[in-house]
């Protein structure tokens, strides 16, 4: 059937509540429509909802919601009731007669929009029911979750896949409101959808959040940083300029934090799993009445919180990934005012991650793969707080929304403080291949500390006993202090030179692209981190120079348009493969690896082993793919 004209969509707009659409969101009602298949990456609060509700009111039949928060829910069908549009959700809070009635009643077509959690498809007897209906639409909130190693996978999305092959709908809209593109193009592998389904990606550009990520030097130096940021955002307490959210890694943190600012005076209420159920939804009220200022929370919470006067977000440890980052610091300034992100982060942060993911679980090792993504993925957000380029620039290049790069926003860290001094090339080189010296010069067998000692020249008993105080690299770097070393190494860890293995007492080993880096087969595109402390949030140094940023930082060198081209047939023919072997896409190529493919466009097998993140397994089984599609770009 014909799609809607411009008259209909309008009309159902209206109906909604609106006047007008916000930027995107036609696009993304007229290519559902039209396509019948779409992928919409927004952010929270980005108005990705419309896009489904709207395209259910022009469409016959009943459009299926699959959403894993029951408050959204609830709020959602109470506004579209409001306006007299016929909706329901299920969600195990219903009670067993309630529940009968409204399957009852979906069975009689009776609703326009039914809003169900993933763990009800499991049931054959709802899928059953769900076949026996009209369903024009279905739509998948939170579709990351259905990618395996992301940074919120749900195994009950799993389902979907099945349900939509099942149900045949005429139209599948996939939101979600973190999602890079290699996790993209899993969510179509997973769903079952074809490779060139439309992936509108808007609006992640956030230029009223002043984004802050610090590397603090102990518990007091922390406080102090948070206390800055509340000063800045809140002004004190009882202020009523808003509100903030504390997130800590660990419910002891958050309790603690709680309990310290309390007593410097603050409305301050702590929010994790810890807690039994009444006293978490005692917190959650008190923060969104505004009775509170300031919760503690672990990620736990956050989910469905909307509170537009969200001033700060403030993270006392990194969070594993830049997708669970920027979808918790996107909480603050939703009224479109100014609001401060502000992470903290520690050297320690680096082996504590690799410990916790390498710990088995049910007493079963995870699998090495899964170990591997998950780290890069903590590596992508430190390379982020120690990255040489706007904070903001830098995650949108990540999700790839390069239309909305700012070029600057002069307002975060890096464009407000970070240093400014250019680095001879050749130089920063130079101190590269030192560093990794002092790596392979330990052979795999001692954590961070003792190549710190073996580069400063610390007459260490180990270092003595193996010899290693009489090679070149001894004492090599004792000009520096052994804590600006120790930053230096932590960087090359970010680069991909540098990798920790073991558990208890992490040891570091070259990578092979350190191995190459040390020996001079490869450039050391980075930049050494400044001889002094970044200072602190609020204060303002020189802009960084235009022409200075460092290459382990997260925003790559852009493709030309060539390049351009070359990456993104290489996605499409990565997603066959991944959809054909049953796969992740990040098992095939990482979104890195093809971008290195795309810029230096290879030509023979010698040619991809020189590519970082192709080895010799990866060359021999998709070589030949890669070198057809850089040949011959054209959509297949």
């Amino acid at each position: 059937m014909p799609a809607p004209s411009a008259d209909v969509i309008d009309a159902a707009l209206r109906r909604l509540g609106h006047s007008a659409f916000r930027p995107g969101q036609r696009e993304a009602v007229e290519a559902l429509l039209e396509d019948g298949r779409v992928l919409l990456v927004a952010p929270t609060g980005g108005g990705k909802s419309l896009c489904y509700q709207l395209p259910a009111l022009v469409l016959e039949g009943t459009t299926l919601v699959i959403s894993p928060l029951i408050a959204l829910m609830q709020d959602q069908v109470s506004a579209l009731e409001a306006r007299g549009i016929a909706a329901t959700y299920l969600a195990s809070t219903l009670s067993p007669a309630t529940l009968r009635e409204r399957l009852a009643r979906i069975a009689r077509g009776e609703y326009a929009i039914v809003y169900v959690a993933p763990e009800r498809l499991a049931s054959e007897d709802f899928r059953h029911r769900l076949s026996l209906l009209r369903c024009p639409l279905i739509a998948i909130d939170e579709a990351h979750c259905i990618s395996e190693w992301g940074h919120d996978f749900r195994p009950e999305y799993l389902q979907i896949g099945a349900l939509i092959r099942e149900l045949a709908p005429p139209h599948v809209l996939a939101c979600t409101a973190t999602a890079t593109p290699i996790v993209r193009d899993e969510i179509l592998v997973r769903l079952g959808l074809p490779a060139d389904t439309p992936q509108l990606v808007r609006g992640f550009a956030r230029p009223n959040l002043a984004l802050n990520a610090i590397e603090v030097s102990g518990e007091r130096d922390r406080s102090a940083r948070v206390d800055a940021a509340l000063s800045q955002a809140l002004g004190g307490p009882g202020g009523r300029r808003g509100s903030a959210i504390i997130y800590a890694p660990t419910r002891r943190q958050a309790d603690e934090a709680g309990a310290r600012l309390a007593t410097a005076g603050w409305r301050a209420v702590v929010y994790h799993a810890g807690l039994d159920a009444a006293a978490r939804e005692r917190a959650q009220q008190a923060f969104m009445s505004g009775q509170a200022e300031i919760v503690c929370a672990t990620n736990a919470f956050g989910m469905g919180i909307d509170r537009a006067d969200v001033r700060a977000v403030i993270h006392l440890g990194p969070p594993g990934s830049v997708e669970a980052y920027y979808q918790e610091v996107g909480r603050a300034g939703r009224d479109g005012e100014d609001a401060v992100g502000l992470m903290c982060w520690t050297q320690q942060d680096l082996p504590l991650r690799r410990r916790l993911l390498e710990r088995p679980i049910d007493d079963m090792p995870p699998e090495p793969e899964v170990v591997e993504h998950k780290w890069n993925l903590f590596l992508e957000l430190i390379r982020w707080a120690e990255g040489g380029s706007c904070r903001h620039d830098a995650i949108l290049r990540y999700f790839g929304d390069e239309a909305e790069t700012l070029a600057g926003c002069g307002r975060c860290d890096v464009c407000t403080t970070l240093d400014t001094a250019e680095h001879d090339a050749a130089d920063t080189t130079l101190l590269a291949r030192i560093l990794l010296s002092g790596v392979a010069r330990l052979g795999g067998r001692f954590g961070l500390k003792q190549v710190v000692r073996l580069l400063h020249g610390e007459p260490e008993e180990r270092l003595e006993r193996m010899g290693l105080t009489q090679v070149p690299t001894f004492g090599r770097l004792r000009e520096h202090s052994q804590e600006w070393i120790q930053r230096a190494l932590s960087r090359c860890v970010t680069a991909g030179w540098v990798a920790f293995s073991g558990d208890e007492r992490p040891v570091v080993r070259l990578t092979e692209d350190g191995a190459a880096v040390m020996r001079g087969e490869r450039p050391a595109r980075w930049l050494p981190p400044p001889a002094t402390r970044p200072a602190a949030v609020g204060a303002r140094a020189p802009r960084t120079a235009r022409g200075s940023r460092p290459a382990a930082a997260l925003d790559e060198a852009a493709l030309d348009a060539t390049g351009e081209r070359v990456f993104n047939a290489l996605r499409a023919m990565r997603h066959e493969l991944a959809r054909a072997q049953g796969v992740p896409a990040y098992v095939i190529a990482h979104d890195r690896t093809l971008r290195e493919l795309a810029r230096l466009r290879p030509q023979d097998a010698a040619g991809l082993r020189q590519v970082p993140g192709l080895g010799p397994q990866k060359v021999e089984r998709y070589g030949q793919s890669f070198l057809a599609v850089i040949a011959d770009p054209q959509p297949r």
